[in-house]
């Protein structure tokens, strides 16, 4: 393919890490006709080594400058070229260009984004992944994407504010370390790229290229010896999880609260009603060993994934169902303590449900995401003559920002709590 003149129009050209050696014989050749090159300052010099006779370059650093220097050009009909790194319409300078130009005065080039390059440099398709930029922000948005343990993550550095440090921080305060494989990226289409994972143990190299970013690729955890665990509050990212249904699970410092909430005696029957992975139940278990364990969860493949997670917390759960309440609960034994996750717009008949097969002194324990819930289920509880209380709860998890700590919300949650005289 021949690429005309650029008279008219400028020229956005996109290089990768290596600079104009990237670039095809018909863009390279662009370069060399242009009377105005304007490049970020890394790629400056070799910008003009390219540039043809009586070419002027000029840096995109600054924009303004940039602006007036390429407006001129245009003016007097001479050809001008942008490089610009990447994909120049991929958080580059298409954007800043296109704010001044009209659309039919500006050509674009791409090469191919860091984010391609980083997933093909590790074999692996990107369909499915997410992206995050770090670059000038608050490390917020991690925290939250982190939240909803995405398949894959790629996060665009900002290394004034910590670049992969800051990213390895966030991941070990969401919990996750366990469930996620750590990939350092550096100079992406540079002849000395480096692209390497990392484990958690490991540290940092001490010399990382500005011109990086992060892919976190969730993994299933590796083994886990029982004894070495803590008692409770194991971290989110020690749970298996299903692949197409990740991060459906209660966090940790929910589930904290639930377990305290259920007061769970030494022997008797717990169910777990929407149990997801498991977590509640199976921290009861560890907490009480004698206790009774019945989780149902009607998603498909849920029985064996509880079962999996029973296997490497060492507790055997006296049943694991997939199932809907209420129909699932019809021949268990009657329950001491009950924690319902989910259930929708079925909620209320699950709840008559349980309450009509607890024993006495029997608790109840639902978390809630929203008012509408709390105050349908309330009156079902009021109604049976509950001892009833209702707390609401809302965790930060710390994450750096410009040498400190920032907190990072999670989801608030109501508890609604009743006891059965």
């Amino acid at each position: 393919m021949t690429i005309p003149d650029s008279a008219g129009c400028i020229d956005v050209v996109g290089c990768d890490a290596s600079g104009l050696a990237s670039l095809n014989p018909e863009l390279r050749s662009l370069v060399e006709r242009a009377q105005l090159v304007a490049a970020p300052s890394r790629l400056l010099a070799q910008a003009e080594l390219a540039g043809g006779p009586g070419a002027a370059w000029i840096s995109s650093d600054q924009p303004q400058p940039l602006i007036a220097a390429l407006q001129q050009a245009l003016a007097a009909g001479r050809a001008a070229v942008v490089l610009a790194s990447g994909d120049p319409l991929w958080f580059g300078i298409g954007r800043v260009l296109l704010q001044t130009f009209g659309a039919d005065q500006l050509r674009f080039h791409p090469a191919p984004s860091s984010l391609q390059l980083a997933f093909a440099r590790i074999g692996r398709a990107w369909q499915d992944a997410s992206w995050v930029s770090l670059h000038g922000r608050d490390p917020e948005p991690l925290a939250l994407a982190l939240q909803g343990r995405p398949p894959a993550l790629a996060v665009l550095t900002d290394p004034g504010r910590g670049g992969a440090q800051a990213v390895r921080q966030i991941l070990r305060a969401s919990g996750l370390e366990a469930a996620y494989g750590f990939w350092l990226c550096e100079r992406l289409g540079h002849p000395q790229e480096r692209v390497q994972r990392l484990s958690a143990a490991a540290p940092l190299p001490q010399q990382i290229d500005p011109l990086h970013l992060v892919l976190l690729i969730a993994e299933a955890p590796a083994a886990i010896e029982p004894a070495a665990l803590p008692l409770f509050g194991l971290d989110d990212g020690l749970w298996l999880q299903l692949p197409d249904r990740p991060g459906l699970m209660t966090k940790r410092e929910v589930r904290i609260q639930l377990l305290a909430d259920l007061a769970l005696p030494a022997q008797g029957v717990l169910w777990d009603i929407g149990a997801g992975v498991g977590s509640i139940g199976l921290e009861a278990l560890r907490l009480r060993p004698e206790l009774q364990l019945w989780a149902l969860e009607s998603r498909g493949g849920s029985a064996g994934l509880i079962a999996a997670n029973a296997g490497r917390l060492g507790v055997e759960p006296a049943g694991i169902r997939e199932a809907r309440a209420p129909d699932g609960l019809a021949d268990l034994p009657d329950p001491d303590r009950v924690v319902i996750g989910g259930g929708g717009e079925g909620r209320s008949a699950i709840l008559l449900a349980v309450l009509e097969r607890l024993r006495p002194k029997g608790v109840v324990v639902i978390p809630l995401a929203t008012v509408e819930a709390l105050g349908e289920l309330r009156s079902v509880m009021d109604g049976a003559g509950m001892e009833v209380k209702v707390a609401q709860h809302q965790a930060w998890r710390g994450a750096p920002l410009a040498g400190g700590t920032r907190l990072a919300p999670l989801n608030p949650v109501f508890v609604l709590r009743g006891e059965r005289a």
